[in-house]
């Protein structure tokens, strides 16, 4: 039996300004412990807190904070083979050294986290944002966390833009910058009056969406592409055409299948993403049609078992930095044939595997699914991540309905 984490609103006590402090709960053979949070509410903030998707900023950086509590708690139960209170109580409140309140090491330390959870790709994401932190510092004295407010965030946004960067590469380091820093207030290190990422302190940049769908009339091209039998070429192409058919599957998620994952109706696989960063994460379902089966049969390693890999790919007991280096030249492959294949039937767009995805989600939305079935099928949970995925209408579309707005001279005409 392992023991359970919650929250918990301890409204025994009110403080003066009216709220009470939430408390991490570890239940374990019926027994409780109570453990303190920087974090507290009053009774309706931690109402609010308990709504799936709270709609206040406040509201959603203390639900998010919270998840960073009980999501440690959970990961030092899961790390521990035997499970004591004791034990549990010496993990969790760390070393009796006081904690760094650098933003380097905090990046370093979570960095090194990452690659144990065998995170590689994210972990050099982390370390791109840390590098560039680093160089915006530039100060003889270690960036602390109270050295990061609105000013400096806005200062580091700028010098990030005036160095060539776009806006969405600043938006995914600060994002970084901003989980490091979220763990700094779980341990302690800064007060959590000074949190700077907040609506009306600084709002995190977002890039403006760049279409990359494809229109099924080019999509059906592509389909009908007529590559040479049994070359690096058709297989690329049945490939990009797998990950199209199978809910946008990313090329990761498709070297890591295994015919265990393959039923005689569907596919069933949790995203690599986020199998570890998320919890109650829902497998996503692949219907499997003719083609799809097709392109199993055709690519998919034989003779077939359980356990075997679909494609040939990766091989079992690769270290995490082998198997992210063999993705990446399986993505590379990929996207140097479908860039062929689409300059020589005349598609303007640069396609790639993650042209796939975004097309598979929008030809949904243009033929009238509704956003809750295609972020399900994309395995989002969020719908708001589904909308900035789905590119706007064909332009036959919108001519379509512009045409509609003086549909009557079209009937007088025929009067």
């Amino acid at each position: 039996m392992s023991a359970i984490v919650s929250l918990y609103l301890d409204t025994r006590r009110q403080k003066k300004d009216g709220t009470f402090p939430v408390k991490l709960r570890v239940t374990f053979q019926r027994k409780q412990q109570y453990y303190p949070t920087s974090i507290t509410l009053t009774e309706s903030q931690w109402e609010k807190v308990g709504k799936p998707k709270p709609r206040e900023d406040f509201i959603r950086d203390t639900k998010r904070l919270l998840e960073t509590f009980s999501g440690r708690a959970e990961k030092i139960i899961r790390d521990m083979p035997l499970f004591s209170f004791e034990e549990f109580e010496k993990r969790y409140a760390g070393s009796s050294e006081a904690p760094s309140d650098n933003v380097v090491v905090g990046f370093e330390s979570y960095i090194g986290q990452l690659k144990q959870e065998r995170r590689v790709k994210t972990a050099e994401s982390y370390q791109c944002a840390a590098n560039a932190i680093n160089r915006y510092h530039q100060r003889k004295t270690p960036l602390t966390y109270r050295d990061i407010d609105p000013q400096w965030l806005k200062g580091f946004e700028q010098w990030m833009i005036g160095n060539g960067n776009s806006i969405t590469t600043v938006g995914i380091y600060l994002r970084s910058l901003r989980t490091i820093y979220n763990q700094a207030v779980e341990d302690g290190i800064v007060d959590r009056d000074s949190y700077p990422f907040t609506k009306r302190r600084y709002q995190l940049p977002t890039g403006r969406n760049v279409k990359k769908a494809l229109t099924l009339a080019d999509i059906e091209k592509i389909f009908h592409y007529p590559a040479k039998p049994g070359t690096a070429e058709e297989k690329a192409r049945d490939l990009w055409l797998f990950s199209y058919l199978c809910n946008g599957m990313n090329p990761k998620d498709m070297a890591r299948l295994t015919y265990q994952q393959v039923g005689a109706k569907q596919i069933r696989f949790i995203r690599a993403k986020t199998e570890r960063t998320k919890r109650d994460v829902k497998a996503i379902n692949v219907i499997i049609t003719e083609d799809i089966r097709r392109i199993i049969d055709k690519w998919g390693q034989k003779p077939v078992a359980p356990q075997r890999y679909v494609f040939d790919v990766l091989e079992p007991g690769m270290s995490a930095d082998r198997e992210m280096a063999v993705i990446r030249q399986f993505v590379k492959t990929i996207n140097k044939y479908i860039r062929r294949i689409a300059s020589t039937l005349g598609i303007d767009k640069d396609v790639t595997t993650y042209t796939a995805r975004h097309s598979f989600s929008t030809v949904l939305k243009r033929s009238g699914a509704p956003i809750e079935f295609i972020s399900e099928s994309l395995g989002h949970q969020d719908i708001r991540t589904t909308e900035s995925y789905l590119d706007s209408f064909e332009d036959e579309v919108k001519l379509q309905y512009a045409n509609a707005l003086t549909s009557f001279r079209s009937s007088k005409e025929h009067d």
